[in-house]
């Protein structure tokens, strides 16, 4: 009976119904790559092959955001700032030794080695108030946004190195 009733079900509903759940998995899980998605997807009940998952992943414009974890993971468009903070935040705790504000720049120290790693995760993260990064070997610019201070920038971004001092 239940294959009877999928043939009769409209391509367009399949493919509705098999993107809300796409959506739910990755607010739910940490799935990192087309493959893990595919797998989730089979164990929700659903029949796909790669072509199916990456044109679904399109569809949806999902995009990858650092976890808490570090891991880059799939999440809906438009992912809150609150959660593109807390991924520069998590960043800033591993990697950064100290920020300081000046002009529009926050100039971050980080172990030598670390700046470039600690960059990449703020470009990924998609900071709304941060333009960009420059890194060095173990120095960070983060040029703020048109309407943010630096000084205000700083302050949130070195929040999480104060939290890690004991």
């Amino acid at each position: 009976m239940g294959t009877a009733y999928l043939a009769t079900v409209p391509h367009s509903m399949k493919r509705r119904d098999r993107q809300s759940t796409i959506l739910r998995l990755v607010q739910d899980e940490a799935i990192s790559t087309q493959s893990e998605l595919a797998d989730a997807l089979r164990n929700a009940g659903y029949e796909v092959v790669q072509t199916t998952v990456s044109r679904d992943v399109a569809e949806l414009g999902l995009v990858k955001v650092r976890a808490p974890s570090g891991r880059l993971i799939y999440a809906p468009a438009g992912a809150g700032d609150a959660d593109r903070i807390r991924a520069v935040a998590a960043a800033m705790r591993r990697y950064a030794l100290s920020a300081e504000a000046t002009g529009n720049l926050v100039v971050v120290t980080t172990p030598s080695g670390y700046a470039n790693a600690l960059a990449q995760a703020i470009d990924e993260g998609g900071h709304p108030r941060i333009a960009g990064t420059i890194a060095g070997d173990n120095m960070i610019f983060i040029a703020a946004r048109e309407g943010t201070s630096a000084a205000d920038l700083r302050n949130e971004l070195a929040g999480p190195l104060s939290e890690t001092e004991h």
